[in-house]
């Protein structure tokens, strides 16, 4: 053997040698030369699959932008409640997480007048690796304000109860009603996202969610999204969706006498906010009275920007100075849904069949499609209100021209 092939024998024996040395002292140099590891560098990575990401919520990893295939919205679930909600709540985010959030790890916003307990945030953060943040609402955001004649709001809330009107008594039920129309959005824990999904305590979530809501709004122009169905989008050009909704239904008339008068006044007042094809024919079908429908907020998927653009505040700021959060008990879901009828174009409201949702003493079950098969629903399509005598779900698809079932 010449010389030359015996030093290259040696060189080789030596780079042998200092390759197991590095193997067993150094453990990222052993798993970059592993055969696994010379696998993952020249073959494209495995698509993450459902056991995948089942597994990474049992071990306390959320999937991110790296492990999924999925983008996300700038979305959170908000929560108004009471430390006293706690197990209510608690089987609401677990149902909420069941059905649809462990894929997908939207966080959470949880909202009370007074600070939550080291129980309450305890309970609820181990039910899910999705960030949790508890905050408290200022004051002025909740509370009566001074503005309001306190001898007039009393003879109000005492005319209420002696007529046996719900919550007519309470002064609390008229802070989150004022609360939920003009201020949750504006919470500093709220300020970074765009889009939120309303919950309530003790509600339930009927079927698997197979379709992301805020990204199917986000892609299809719509604003405000409410459990029903609509046709497909006729109006390609419109690009983002911003409310929705699941059901829909009459309000209490002698909980809202003057409010419609006021929504008048500011229209007359404002014609530069109405939209053209508005939905406000479906509330308002001859153009003068109101038919009392709305759309039921306890659920509720929006675009905060719709609620914080000038329409909404000027709008808010309208029916605030009248004093009739407190006079009267106008309600969130009269506020909310007559806004969004006359302030977007009607085909940005969306009715997410899909969803099955109960808040006592209503549900809504998917009907239309596979979506009660597809969704692996556990209600009664039987039970579901969107057709009951109280509904005003048959004037909605008459307004917007589909078939009733």
């Amino acid at each position: 053997m010449n010389r030359v092939a015996r030093y290259v024998i040696a060189a080789l024996a030596v780079l042998v040698s200092l390759h197991y040395l590095l193997s067993f002292t150094h453990e990222g140099y052993g798993k970059a030369t592993s055969l696994s590891g010379i696998k993952k560098t020249f073959l494209p990575p495995k698509a993450s699959t459902q056991d995948d990401l089942d597994a990474l919520y049992k071990s306390g990893h959320l999937p991110n932008a790296t492990l999924s295939v999925q983008s996300k919205a700038n979305a959170t679930f908000v929560i108004l409640c009471r430390n006293n909600d706690l197990s209510s709540i608690v089987s609401s985010v677990r149902e909420i997480e069941d059905r649809f959030n462990r894929n997908h790890g939207y966080p959470y916003v949880f909202l009370n007048e007074e600070p939550f307990t080291d129980e309450f945030k305890k309970r609820l953060s181990v039910l899910t690796a999705a960030p949790m943040e508890f905050g408290v609402i200022p004051h002025d955001h909740w509370f009566q304000p001074d503005s309001i004649d306190e001898e007039k709001a009393r003879a109000g809330r005492e005319k209420m109860v002696k007529n046996n009107i719900i919550y007519g008594g309470s002064v609390s039920y008229r802070n989150m009603c004022r609360f939920n129309s003009g201020f949750f959005f504006r919470h500093p824990l709220m300020l970074k996202y765009r889009w939120y999904w309303r919950i309530e305590p003790g509600v339930h979530f009927h079927c698997n969610l197979n379709q992301d809501p805020f990204m199917y709004m986000e892609q299809n122009n719509k604003t405000y999204g409410k459990l029903m169905a609509t046709a497909p989008n006729p109006h390609p050009s419109l690009t983002s969706s911003h409310q929705g909704f699941t059901i829909t239904m009459y309000e209490y008339e002698a909980t809202i006498p003057t409010m419609w008068g006021h929504v008048k006044e500011f229209m007359k007042r404002h014609p530069e906010y109405i939209a053209e094809d508005n939905a406000f024919g479906f509330m308002s079908p001859d153009g003068d009275k109101y038919n009392l429908c709305h759309f039921w907020s306890n659920f509720e998927i929006a675009d905060m920007d719709f609620w914080r653009g000038p329409a909404y505040t000027a709008f808010f700021e309208y029916l605030d100075s009248q004093g009739g959060f407190y006079y009267e008990r106008w309600g969130d879901a009269p506020v909310h849904s007559i806004a969004a009828a006359i302030f977007l174009n009607r085909h940005q409201i969306h009715f997410f069949d899909e969803i099955g949702y109960e808040h006592n003493p209503y549900t809504h079950c998917p009907k239309l499609g596979d979506n009660w098969v597809n969704g692996r629903c556990s209600c009664d399509q039987k039970r579901s209100f969107d057709y009951d005598g109280y509904s005003c779900m048959s004037k909605w698809d008459k307004f917007m021209g589909l078939p009733s079932s």
